[in-house]
């Protein structure tokens, strides 16, 4: 098995249209109308989540990606009553993924549903269509912006200090 990760011009379609496609986010998303916001039960307090045991060999790789993500503004340092746990997750071709575990947050979140269209009506949209697309939300939080009261409740903590997405 082949590991190594394909890149944008190995692949047809990412060749034909590789202007297209960036390699990288360049930073933060533009400011949007509408900014989402985490809605908590009325009965809740900061979640602080200890740290996670990160083996030696993370620990360095956890640095870069930390410095990465400051360099390009995905995230800042902090002071938060606020801070969950950090930990890797490999992706498919070796590389690590920083997880950050939001179970905590999640608990105390007010879930409010959305309507979701039908598979069926879907595929009648798509009828007859040539060309198709599909969105890679390469680094997710990365893609939104969230209301900046609610930024400190996004803390995740580190060996190296708090953080949050901007």
């Amino acid at each position: 098995m082949d590991s190594e990760i394909p890149t944008i011009e190995s692949v047809l379609v990412g060749n034909v249209f590789s202007e297209l496609f960036p390699n990288h986010l360049p930073g933060i998303p533009l400011k949007r109308e509408i900014d989402f916001s985490i809605d908590l039960l009325s009965y809740t307090h900061p979640i602080f989540v200890p740290l996670y045991r990160i083996a030696l060999t993370e620990l360095k790789e956890l640095k870069e990606q930390l410095k990465k993500k400051l360099e390009k503004g995905f995230i800042q340092p902090c002071i938060s009553p606020w801070g969950t746990a950090v930990s890797f997750v490999r992706k498919k071709y070796g590389s690590l993924r920083i997880s950050i575990d939001y179970q905590q947050l999640n608990k105390l979140t007010i879930n409010i549903k959305y309507p979701l269209p039908r598979m069926v009506d879907l595929f009648d949209q798509i009828q007859g269509a040539s060309y198709f697309s599909k969105i890679d939300l390469s680094s997710g939080y990365h893609q939104f912006m969230m209301k900046e009261d609610d930024m400190p409740k996004m803390t995740f903590r580190t060996r190296y200090g708090h953080y949050v997405f901007w």
